[in-house]
């Protein structure tokens, strides 16, 4: 058996049953008055390992500010400065390494100040042009950690994807090092893409809230997405249940881009990053947003008539704002703010699509954006056109059921947790 067999062989071992490294309990926190993280992220167990799975390699990590320890230092930092591991790139996902892109925007190729390790540029890269990037920067293995979202169209999932792509034509590892899905793994929701719609804010016809985390949706791509499977390795949470939501991890929170800003920022965007296709404000350049939506000439009549649908979880008020950037920049507008007051009942897609028939309805104003950026983001022209035809709430959301059942039997298959 040859030597690098007997690697592969061993690092398989340290996630056979169920994906366990062979660990030792974390040390109590020091401080008494701050709990300890209930939930061990990939990172935390693969660094508790002595980084045996990166043994002998090259090592490139994709990553952005979100890929941090429990304690609040960055993974690059504390690779770079761990003699165990050989970490030679760095790989910037949109909104760049260090975060300071806005959406649509990225850092570009450049030296990271604080470690001196090269930073290659990954956004709209993909295919051949991304397998490039990684064969020139000479990594053996390319190991994922960022945190999602939990919804389709945020694109770090698509960086995931595009990068495995990438990873396999130029004949690299891959490992995916796993996170909290931050608003829960109970249930996938939403519509499910159809291909002929696919862009990078979904590649792949899965449901507009998938209830999957990173590690998973890579075994689910590598399995019934990709022509030629990457090899693929995933390190496991331990302490985490589908139930959880990201404040029961423990874990801090970093917004895993500027218009995520917390938890509740994620427990919405599944449904109300919809308004991204329509005329309204999803309440980017507030320090709401997508809890705050609105226009020019919205007035109370939308909160009253989303009230009257009485959704479970959530209510609506009366709200004005005025955004320092994006839509309606500097100008007063009326709107609703969300106010979700019971989360496990919640159902975000629902909740998006009522605010949509509601606005419609309450607002003459109404109108889809030109370029119907809300087929890409709902993958088809589903929504939109029942939309239009008046359609009431439980039309539309009846419309993708047997999509949604079809692609809950394929995730299962690949889910790692209970």
């Amino acid at each position: 058996m040859s030597r690098m067999r007997r690697m592969k062989l061993s690092r398989r071992s340290l996630l056979a049953a169920g994906g366990a490294l062979a660990v030792t309990a974390a040390p109590a926190a020091a401080d008494p008055g701050r709990a300890r993280a209930r939930v061990r992220t990939g990172f935390e167990r693969l660094a508790a390992d002595g980084y045996a799975l990166l043994a002998g390699e090259r090592v490139g990590v994709v990553t952005n500010p979100t890929g941090i320890t429990a304690d609040a230092r960055h993974l690059v930092d504390v690779m770079h400065a761990d003699e165990r591991v050989d970490l030679v790139a760095v790989f910037g996902p949109e909104h760049g390494f260090r975060g300071t892109a806005q959406a649509g925007g990225s850092e570009g190729r450049h030296d990271d100040p604080a470690t001196g390790l090269p930073v290659y540029d990954t956004y709209l890269k993909s295919g051949r042009a991304l397998a490039d990037v990684f064969t020139a920067s000479g990594v053996d293995t390319v190991v994922f950690d960022i945190q999602d979202a939990g919804a389709r169209f945020y694109t770090y999932i698509w960086t995931l994807y595009d990068c495995m792509v990438a990873a396999e034509l130029a004949g690299k590892r891959f490992v995916v090092l796993d996170r909290p899905n931050p608003v829960s793994g109970r249930a996938a929701l939403g519509p499910v893409l159809d291909r002929a719609f696919a862009t990078f804010v979904g590649r792949e016809p899965i449901a507009q809230a998938h209830g999957m985390t990173v590690a998973e949706l890579a075994l689910l791509f590598n399995a019934a997405f990709l022509a030629r499977p990457v090899e693929l390795e995933t390190v496991r949470m331990t302490g985490w249940r589908r139930s959880d939501f990201f404040d029961a991890t423990g874990l801090p929170w970093v917004p895993p881009s500027p218009n995520m800003p917390t938890p509740e920022t994620a427990l919405v965007y599944a449904g109300t990053c919809l308004f991204e296709g329509t005329n309204l404000s999803e309440g980017r350049g507030t320090t709401r947003p997508f809890e705050l939506l609105g226009a020019e000439g919205v007035d109370r009549r939308w909160a009253r008539a989303a009230n009257a649908l009485e959704l479970p979880g959530v209510r609506f008020r009366e709200a004005y704002f005025a955004p320092t950037f994006s839509k309606f920049q500097g100008r007063t507008v009326g709107g609703v703010q969300l106010h979700v007051h019971d989360r496990e009942a919640f159902d975000p897609v629902r909740t998006g699509i009522a605010l949509l028939v509601t606005a419609r309805s309450s607002w003459s104003g109404f109108a889809w954006r030109p370029d119907h950026w809300i087929d890409k983001l709902t993958g088809s022209t589903r929504v939109r056109t029942l939309v239009d035809a008046g359609a009431d709430t439980d039309e539309v959301v009846g419309a993708w059921a047997g999509d949604l059942a079809a692609f809950r039997a394929v995730r299962r298959e690949h889910l790692l947790y209970r």
